[in-house]
């Protein structure tokens, strides 16, 4: 019953945060992002089942109210991404294949923060590209659907800037506007997931130990994934912003990896503080850090860097279960 009560107060909490943004207030921007924290919480504090079905109650609820849109919308974008990331957090395997001793000692292989990241990816270009599909299914059609709505934001802006100079800033803006929505996305997820994390090991609800995420290393398969993608960018229509779409994720993904190196490698600078600050306030504020951090984390999965660091330096400490 408490389970019950936890669920249905969390997909409350992530309804409400979703439906704030019809207010058009701008604190409910903020809300809207945050809106699978309460879910994410539940997942990793009381389990992914009450994570689902707060998350299907909040579903239905919104339907009830706003549609069927609404419905399909926080169900595809908040309280399945929520469900099924909290349940990948805590899933886990016995290390040793021996039933007896896995008993008697039972150290987890847990579930690795790296292939998470590949899921966020899958979950922030799932999102992005069905908010396009609902735009238009050509991409001409989206284009035109994304110039309309820029030119209204640009028009409305008072600008005295020459209409030739609008148009090619909407023009600039159309062409970026998938990958950086699919940015958006995976930051968002992203940071829900760790504060969720944060939360539930504050309360002491977290069931598993907090991981080392500087060991965060993405499966091989998604560089192959990823050269794919961007040689499909430039085959223009719908499928060159499909690719897109994807391409933006897993770099991110790979930002996110470069973090982790940056992590490694400056453990011995004096000035490690600084640097580190340095380069979240630079992406945070200005962007284009996050070129270096992506390069970073292609070099890494190239040339092994963390690996070669900790040949020289010794491993990273395990984490127990």
């Amino acid at each position: 019953m408490t389970g019950i009560l936890i669920a249905l107060a969390a997909g409350l909490a992530s309804a409400l945060m979703f439906a704030s943004i019809v207010s058009g207030a701008l604190i409910s921007i903020v809300l809207f992002y945050l809106a699978p924290l309460p879910l994410m919480v539940a997942a990793l504090g009381w389990g992914s089942t009450t994570s689902l079905i707060g998350g299907i109650a909040a579903a239905f609820g919104l339907g009830a109210i706003f549609g069927i849109p609404y419905m399909a919308a926080f169900a595809l974008t908040i309280a399945l991404p929520a469900w099924w990331l909290g349940y990948l957090t805590l899933l886990a395997r016995p290390m040793s294949s021996d039933p007896q001793l896995a008993n008697l000692a039972p150290a987890l292989d847990w579930y690795p923060t790296g292939r998470i990241l590949v899921w966020i990816s899958a979950f922030a270009a799932l999102t992005t590209i069905s908010a396009l599909l609902t735009l238009g299914s050509d991409a001409e059609t989206v284009n035109a659907a994304l110039r309309r709505g820029l030119q209204r934001i640009v028009g409305g802006r008072g600008a005295v800037a020459p209409v030739g100079e609008n148009e090619r800033v909407v023009d600039a803006l159309v062409a970026i506007a998938p990958g950086v929505a699919t940015l958006i996305a995976m930051m968002t997820l992203t940071l829900n997931l760790w504060l969720a994390a944060k939360i539930t090991t504050t309360s002491g609800r977290l069931n598993r130990p907090w991981p080392d995420l500087r060991t965060t290393t993405m499966p091989r398969m998604v560089l192959g994934a990823l050269a794919i993608a961007v040689v499909l960018c430039f085959t223009g229509g719908l499928l060159a912003m499909v690719a897109q779409i994807v391409s933006s994720a897993l770099l991110m993904a790979y930002a996110a990896t470069g973090f982790a190196v940056l992590h490694t490698v400056t453990q011995t600078f004096s000035g490690r503080a600084f640097v580190l600050g340095a380069a979240y306030a630079g992406t945070l504020f200005i962007g284009w850090p996050l070129i270096g951090m992506i390069g970073l984390g292609l070099a890494d999965a190239v040339l092994g860097i963390r690996q070669a660091y900790w040949n020289r330096r010794g491993p990273p400490p395990l984490p127990t279960s």
